[in-house]
């Protein structure tokens, strides 16, 4: 894996507002930044990360049949006793799955490092998917990138594929968002457009103008009855909204469903690797409340973690991550090096929640940058990647988006 610097787009910037892309630049600084991009060979892409992207997300879902299992974990997972049988009943009845993002550290040797699953509303999406591909193909047909050259990328058509093998044929799908966020927006539309080509009906409509009905169905700002929703709205905060008593018998189908709360979740990470322990794609990861103190004073862990975490504790103490459970664009995160915060995000919106303790996987430097890999999952398979990047140890909100290609 090696950044290189390339000639932009003429106009690319115009081409973007005409297909809706308005947040290529934010706050005064490029959001959509193509003046370099990674550049992978196609070992590196289906080696260190496409297939163990599909395998972690194997190793996800048997964690999420560990979970409902255990009353225990559930509290730890911060899912509300209320509405534990709601997400246990939707693991146990399949509800289908379409996406998300696998966040991994990768220096271009591998292995590849799970940093978190972004399971449940993973945004970029468009990005991803779309003006990626089409950056490729246009500065593939200038000859600024090389023939022969590919991109690791078949996010869209794998999703049309997964809708069509989901929903009948003309099923009709709703879609949601908090409305005035162009980048969320941008993400519903992207599944949208993959539902329409799979042959679905798609509608939006804005989450604040979401009703229920006096037989307690939701309905759109047409008074339509919504009987799947794609809803760009976490099931954390979801789950002690007032609409959560009317999720069981409202009769709608959720996308994402209901168990991917236990998975777009920072406490996830140390049920993993209690499965799993040292599992090359994974770090060594525990409930900072079982070790935060034996950590910071030299003592013993609890006995139940008494023997993994003292195999991990050596690489603990060189360097490890705080992070909420519930923890979004890096907020509320720390991470400490040879026992000093090394950096922490200013972004402390989470700081209230339970945290989890991950050893820390530093991001390869490219010219100032940090990369981060998102690994995309569609059903059950890795079908693309996305790069950002930030002058930052942690990938924040206006971290850059890159492009990139593959070239052996």
């Amino acid at each position: 894996m090696r950044k290189i610097q390339l000639s932009e787009r003429p106009n690319w910037r115009d081409h973007a507002r005409e297909v809706g892309f308005t947040f290529a630049d934010m706050h005064g600084e490029p959001y959509w930044d193509e003046s370099s991009a990674y550049v992978f060979s196609l070992r590196q892409i289906e080696d260190d990360l496409e297939d163990p992207a599909t395998e972690l997300h194997g190793m996800c879902s048997e964690a999420a049949g560990r979970i409902v299992e255990s009353e225990e974990l559930m509290q730890r997972m911060g899912i509300p006793e209320a509405h534990r049988d709601l997400v246990a009943q939707s693991w146990r009845a399949r509800d289908p799955e379409i996406y998300g993002r696998f966040d991994l550290a990768y220096d271009g040797t591998g292995p590849a490092k799970l940093l978190e699953y972004n399971a449940d509303t993973p945004t970029s999406l468009y990005e991803s998917a779309s003006f990626q591909w089409q950056w490729f193909e246009d500065q593939l047909a200038a000859g600024v990138l090389p023939e022969g050259c590919d991109q690791f990328n078949g996010i869209h058509e794998a999703l049309v594929a997964r809708f069509a093998e989901v929903f009948e044929p003309n099923s009709d799908l709703h879609f949601t968002a908090v409305g005035g966020n162009p980048e969320d927006y941008g993400t519903v539309e992207a599944m949208g457009w993959a539902a329409r080509e799979a042959g679905m009906g798609a509608h939006y409509c804005d989450l604040d103008k979401i009703g229920l009905s006096e037989d307690g169905h939701f309905l759109d700002d047409e008074s339509r009855i919504m009987g799947v929703l794609f809803k760009l709205y976490p099931w954390e905060d979801l789950l002690r909204d007032d609409y959560a008593n009317h999720i069981a018998g409202s009769g709608c189908l959720f996308l994402e469903p209901a168990w991917k709360a236990l998975l777009s979740n920072k406490a996830l990470l140390p049920v993993l690797w209690q499965m799993f322990e040292g599992h090359p794609n994974l770090l060594p990861a525990f409930f900072e409340a079982d070790i935060g103190s034996a950590l910071a004073s030299g003592g013993m862990a609890p006995a139940g973690i008494a023997k993994p975490f003292g195999r991990a504790r050596t690489q603990l103490e060189a360097g490890h991550v705080t992070k909420p459970i519930f923890s979004r664009e890096g907020a509320s995160v720390v991470i400490h090096e040879n026992g000093a915060v090394l950096e922490s995000a200013s972004n402390t919106d989470y700081a209230e929640h339970p945290r989890i303790i991950q050893a820390y996987a530093p991001l390869p430097e490219c010219d100032g940058f940090r990369p981060v890999i998102g690994a995309w999952i569609v059903g059950e398979h890795c079908a693309g990647i996305g790069i950002r990047e930030d002058r930052s140890r942690i990938t924040q909100d206006l971290s850059r988006f890159k492009p990139h290609f593959i070239q052996d």
